[in-house]
């Protein structure tokens, strides 16, 4: 299946710094993406070269098979983008910018579609409020209405809850889900890297312009995560069992801490042996492997090996 995005050698030079350099990347269609990496890592100005905001210095982009530099028009007449910043025309309504929206995309008037949209993004009841009237986190709504009233192959979500509250951030989970189930592609960047851990089917880790990794979620996740096991015992113990020794046992022998890595025994195998070995378990903790946890790792090696 051909990719919906594929960039080859895409770089962005600035006068002072590269802003990306020679990124590849290839997206699947149906797939939700997940663009990951600190402020000014280049994930906006990946998105802004791929929406015509940002020029290239080197590189191709291919847009639903589309070469950019063949056509660089009407591929992106498919792509919709959530950006960072809230913009709007203050004079319009909230009903009449999406009208207008679909007019820039070349897109027949469509009332159903905008519908759809207001009820799913809780806009119904400021469907005739000027825009300029809107709080913070209705503006944000709005924007994400925008970027999908044409019906796009293809959305960025370039960091869409920030700034909104919990309510609105479980309601666009569950539309981005809609969305994929539909047919569409979502790239989605986001500092709420839970976002990303409930979202994504795949994660690219981004620093310094340059792409780190690019992986399944769930595969990332088992090479690089770590789950954490704490185990408190009503009296102090002296010695572990030896499917146990990886552990550690505090000074005091009441507590035993036991990190499950990539290759390492199973926390489970690990707190069964505790068990078996008739220890005076008092209380269990497991933290499970966070994608947060993963993203620093990959950061601070400054390589997909961590």
């Amino acid at each position: 299946m051909e990719p919906v995005l594929e960039v080859v050698g895409l770089s962005k030079n600035y006068a002072k710094q590269a802003a990306l350099e020679a990124v590849n990347l290839s997206i699947s269609p149906g797939e939700i993406f997940a663009l990951l990496g600190p402020n000014g890592a280049g994930k906006t100005t990946l998105i802004g070269a791929v929406c015509g905001l940002v020029k290239k210095t080197s590189g191709s982009i291919r847009l639903l098979g589309i070469d950019l530099e063949v056509d660089p028009i009407s591929p992106r007449r498919d792509v919709g983008l959530v950006p960072q910043e809230i913009n709007f025309d203050p004079f319009f309504t909230v009903r009449e910018s999406l009208e207008l929206q679909l007019g820039y995309f070349g897109r027949p008037a469509d009332p159903a579609r905008i519908d759809e949209l207001l009820e799913a993004l809780a806009l119904s009841t400021k469907a005739d409020q000027p825009t300029r009237a809107l709080s913070g986190g209705m503006k944000r709504r709005l924007l994400i209405a925008k970027a999908l009233v044409h019906r796009p192959r293809l959305v960025f979500l370039d960091e869409p809850t920030a700034g909104v509250d919990v309510e609105l951030r479980r309601d666009l989970w569950s539309y981005v889900r809609k969305l994929r189930a539909g047919g569409t592609t979502v790239v989605l960047t986001t500092h709420y890297l839970e976002e990303a851990e409930e979202l994504a089917d795949r994660v690219g880790i981004i620093d310094k312009g340059r792409l780190l990794l690019v992986e399944e979620k769930g595969a990332l996740m088992k090479r690089l995560g770590e789950r954490r096991l704490e185990v408190h015992f009503r009296a102090p113990v002296a010695t572990l069992p030896p499917a146990a020794a990886a552990g550690s046992l505090s000074a005091d022998g009441l507590t035993f801490v036991f990190v499950e890595r990539a290759g390492a025994p199973a926390c489970a195998d690990v707190l069964g042996a505790l068990y078996a070995a008739s220890l005076p378990v008092a209380d269990v903790n497991m933290t499970p492997a966070k994608l947060e946890d993963v993203l620093l790792r990959v950061l601070r090696s400054g390589n997909g090996s961590a």
